[in-house]
């Protein structure tokens, strides 16, 4: 079909075919006028996708997860928020709504559940696609109670997303609590070990400084007796000195009363031999030189044996040193050995008491973290702009579907004119005559009083009829 061809059939069933249009525009018209008008109100939610922790701070990085959007979307629409919205609604107190469920669902299954599901026609909830943000729209009949449905409804989200968040943090709570309990039983049985420990042994837990210190008093102790055994080993050398040949240690010979005495006996017997080979033995004078010689020999003798004694002395003081000072050092030994003993039993003690504060400590912090996190009021989702009543219905779109209804009656009435055409097959045009004829033009008649009549494929024509091929039925099959 051509575009002339399709004017051509316009024109002729143009009455038709604006009878459908108007039908249609009117049909829908009529509809839209009559259905009840329904109010749509829209409020808008922030969701975090990394929610902020109590005891630090995340920082948001990236395009949101489509599957955390996903996520915050199906809990919108589910039945947990959409029961605390009914509870809000005191829609289960409503008698018309019980007994369109009595209708409906003739009494059979949960009032509450057909509730949800009634509740939920109305909801349209869309995320965005490169944000976090979420729209809850509501459908009702009346504006403000689509306004107060979508309100609440981002009202009972939060609060879900919240006992979503609260609720863990209170069960963390429990088991913290119970394990600082437990922990706290633990450390005091291990400081109680410990104090009973000092008490038993009297000591408290030897620190390092004090170790060192009598560590060092042991040295020296060590080193002092070795000194006192080689004093002691030379005093003993010196007696056993005296005892051969007391005369000839040192102490003896460089005593200076010893020598003074020597010289003396020595000038006193060589006047004795001078005395006695001039006077003779029996002059008064050589009888009282032997006497002052006798003298002087019993004062080096005795001299002597009172230098050799000191001898003997200082070897057995210097024993009762050596045997002092050994027993301190043994005395210090064993004190240092029970010090170290007492150290480690002690420092075994203060770890466990050590990792008992620790892990209580640990617990109590997570204790504390969880116990803020109970408290917490946000549950990572916030309001962006509350629903407000709007002042013109949503549906019905008179305009829109007024506008539908004349491109769908436009392509009806098109229809109709194309099908009515196939169906009272008419020729109009001097071109359809041999396509309906399937036989070639040889001319074509003027009107009446045209004067005018042409040949196929001549000009000018030379034949002349007094009646056109107009309106002309098509010729019917085996005619």
């Amino acid at each position: 079909m051509t575009l002339g061809q399709f004017l051509i059939i316009m024109r002729a069933r143009w009455k038709a075919a604006l009878m459908v249009l108007l039908l249609t525009v009117g049909g829908v018209l009529a509809v839209s006028l009559a259905m009840p008008r329904q109010y749509t109100a829209t409020t808008t939610l922030l969701v975090d996708q990394f929610r902020p922790d109590v005891a630090g701070s995340a920082v948001y990085a990236g395009s949101p997860s489509p599957v955390f959007m996903a996520t915050q979307v199906d809990v919108l629409k589910s039945e947990r928020v959409a029961l605390s919205v009914v509870k809000a609604l005191k829609l289960a107190d409503n008698p018309d709504l019980r007994d369109e469920w009595n209708r409906d669902a003739k009494g059979a299954g949960s009032f509450d559940a057909w509730l949800i599901e009634w509740l939920q026609r109305g909801l349209d909830v869309k995320p965005s696609r490169d944000s976090t943000v979420i729209s809850i729209s509501y459908k009702a009949p009346d504006g403000a109670t689509a306004a107060r449905t979508a309100n609440l409804f981002a009202q009972a989200f939060l609060d879900t997303a919240l006992q979503f968040r609260v609720d863990p943090a209170k069960q963390h709570t429990a088991v913290f609590d119970a394990r600082a309990k437990e922990l706290r039983a633990q450390l005091e049985a291990a400081q109680a070990r410990l104090s009973a420990y000092q008490r038993d042994r009297g000591v408290v837990v030897v620190s390092d400084g004090a170790l060192d210190v009598e560590t060092a008093r042991l040295n020296e102790l060590s080193s002092q007796l070795v000194v006192l055994q080689s004093m002691s080993a030379e005093s003993a050398s010196r007696q056993a000195q005296v005892r051969g040949a007391g005369d000839g240690i040192s102490e003896v010979v460089n005593n200076p009363l010893i020598i003074t005495l020597r010289a003396q006996l020595s000038t006193a017997e060589a006047k004795l031999q001078e005395l006695d080979s001039r006077l003779g033995s029996n002059h008064p004078q050589v009888i009282e030189t032997r006497a002052t010689i006798d003298s002087l020999r019993a004062r080096l003798d005795t001299e002597s044996r009172r230098v050799s004694g000191t001898v003997g002395v200082t070897n057995t003081i210097n024993r009762q040193r050596e045997a002092e000072i050994r027993a301190s050092l043994e005395a210090q030994r064993a004190r240092v050995l029970r010090l170290r003993g007492a150290r480690e039993e002690g420092m075994v003690l203060v770890r466990e008491v050590e990792a008992a504060q620790r892990a209580y400590d640990a617990v109590l912090t997570r204790l504390s973290q969880t116990n803020l996190e109970t408290k917490t009021t946000q549950g990572g989702a916030y309001v962006l702009s509350d629903a407000k009543e709007p002042s013109l219905p949503s549906s019905p779109n008179i305009l829109r579907n007024t506008l539908l209804a004349v491109v769908i009656g436009t392509v009806l009435a098109i229809a109709m004119a194309i099908v009515r055409e196939y169906i009272d097959r008419r020729v109009r045009t001097v071109e359809e005559l041999p396509l309906s004829l399937g036989l070639p033009l040889l001319g074509v008649l003027p009107r009446p009083g045209s004067g005018t009549a042409r040949i196929a494929g001549l000009r000018p024509p030379v034949l002349a009829a007094s009646t056109a091929f107009r309106s002309l039925p098509a010729p019917r099959e085996g005619t």
